[in-house]
């Protein structure tokens, strides 16, 4: 059974830092894309960071120079450094995984874990 657990979410000024991990289990992960998503109350799922199975990486624009996407296979877990937050950041993240996903859009990933959420105040 594929298991995804999301971590380091929280509460930050604008302006500040938190990296989320996502502990994933039940495959082998270094064949799978990895993805970052988020959504905001009364918005749309919406892709933040894609890492592909060979380290190509995709950024929503909003984020890119502010966000990183890694993963560390040996330890099967998948990270996003997030720097420079901004209110508009304020969302639920999730962690998803899917064989064949290409790119940002959620529909493309069949895994997903349960969200950890990012609060950036002003």
């Amino acid at each position: 059974q594929v298991q995804m657990e999301e971590s380091g979410g929280g509460s930050v000024q604008g302006g500040g830092s938190l990296r989320l991990s996502c502990a994933i289990s039940g495959y082998l992960v270094s064949s799978y894309s990895l993805g970052w998503f988020r959504q905001a109350p009364g918005k749309e799922r919406e892709g933040v960071a894609t890492i592909d199975r060979v380290g190509r990486t995709r950024y929503l624009d909003s984020v890119k120079g502010r966000f990183t996407i890694s993963r560390d296979n040996a330890k099967s877990t998948l990270y996003l450094q997030m720097n420079s937050l901004k209110p508009e950041d304020t969302a639920m993240y999730y962690c998803a995984a899917d064989k064949f996903a290409l790119g940002l859009a959620p529909r493309e990933y069949k895994y997903w874990g349960q969200g950890t959420q990012v609060t950036v105040s002003s």
